[in-house]
């Protein structure tokens, strides 16, 4: 089942939240507290449904929602001057209150990682543990917003089928070393049909306006900030060096420290059983502590 939620978003913004299966049912004869909510986050480009995994394994114990971000997936995609980091976590911060989850886990990936511990440092009464997967803290700088300038100018869109989007992604995307299939399905699922092929349901130039808003800079003040324990986790053959990642759990408070084995910046998407076993301790104690 995927059961879509609405909520508003800053400005006004309607925003699809997803359950992708039940929230664990009460006990009727016990007055048991409510399932610990947790609150998913794609990373640029993405959409709730890449959380899909994780969301499933995650509801016999929580009530896990993940959010389509603004400009992404089933969320309105307003003009670009809306696409700025305070807009992602006042998203995010809308859909913890509307939802009810706080105060819950925050999981994000990439971008959607950053927007998360954002909004732990901004509200602490909304985040009780916060998991952060191959994100960088440091600015990217601007050498990397004109790669993926060239890289969006690159694809060759419209695709004829499905199959072309899968092929492209998963083999001749000149940005991947050897064939990935599993990064040519999690592009086909942001792709959708118009009259002449298949195109993202993304607008690409306020992808780049969303990106511009955290490359530039460094957020490791914002990470000092997060005051609820966290999870720092590591693809071996993703984008967060080994190094970088264990200065971020030095910054954070109460930080610590994860690794997938055999992935990359797709982690929770193509190792999800890798993926789970890397974050079920740290979300254990969370429950526990």
């Amino acid at each position: 089942m995927a059961r879509r939620i609405e909520v508003t978003g800053a400005g006004g913004v309607r925003l699809a939240a997803w359950e992708f299966a039940e929230p664990p049912k009460a006990d009727p004869d016990r007055a048991a507290p409510q399932a610990p909510g947790v609150l998913l986050l794609h990373g640029l480009m993405g959409r709730a449904s890449h959380w899909a995994a994780t969301a499933r394994r995650l509801a016999g114990r929580h009530r896990a929602v993940a959010l389509d971000q603004r400009g992404h997936g089933r969320s309105d995609k307003p003009p670009e001057s809306a696409y700025t980091r305070e807009a992602y976590v006042e998203d995010a911060e809308a859909a913890l209150e509307q939802l009810g989850l706080a105060p819950a886990v925050v999981i994000g990936h990439a971008m959607g990682a950053l927007t998360a511990w954002q909004l732990a440092a901004k509200r602490p009464d909304l985040v009780r543990g916060l998991i952060i997967s191959d994100m960088r803290a440091s600015a990217l700088g601007a050498a990397s917003q004109r790669e993926w300038a060239d890289w969006f100018r690159s694809w060759p869109v419209p695709f004829a089928t499905l199959a072309d989007v899968r092929k492209w992604f998963g083999e001749d995307d000149p940005w991947i070393e050897r064939p990935t299939p599993s990064r040519g399905a999690f592009y086909a699922e942001v792709m959708h049909e118009r009259d002449d092929g298949w195109r993202p349901v993304f607008e690409p130039e306020q992808m780049l306006r969303s990106r511009e808003t955290f490359v530039y800079d460094a957020h490791w003040e914002e990470l000092a900030q997060v005051r609820c324990p966290a999870l720092v986790v590591r693809a071996l053959d993703g984008e967060l060096g080994r190094a970088e990642a264990q200065e971020m759990v030095r910054v954070l408070p109460q930080g610590q420290y994860a690794e997938v084995p055999d992935a990359g910046h797709l982690a929770h998407y193509d190792q999800p059983d890798a993926w789970q076993a890397a974050v079920e301790p740290f979300l254990e104690g969370v429950l526990t502590g």
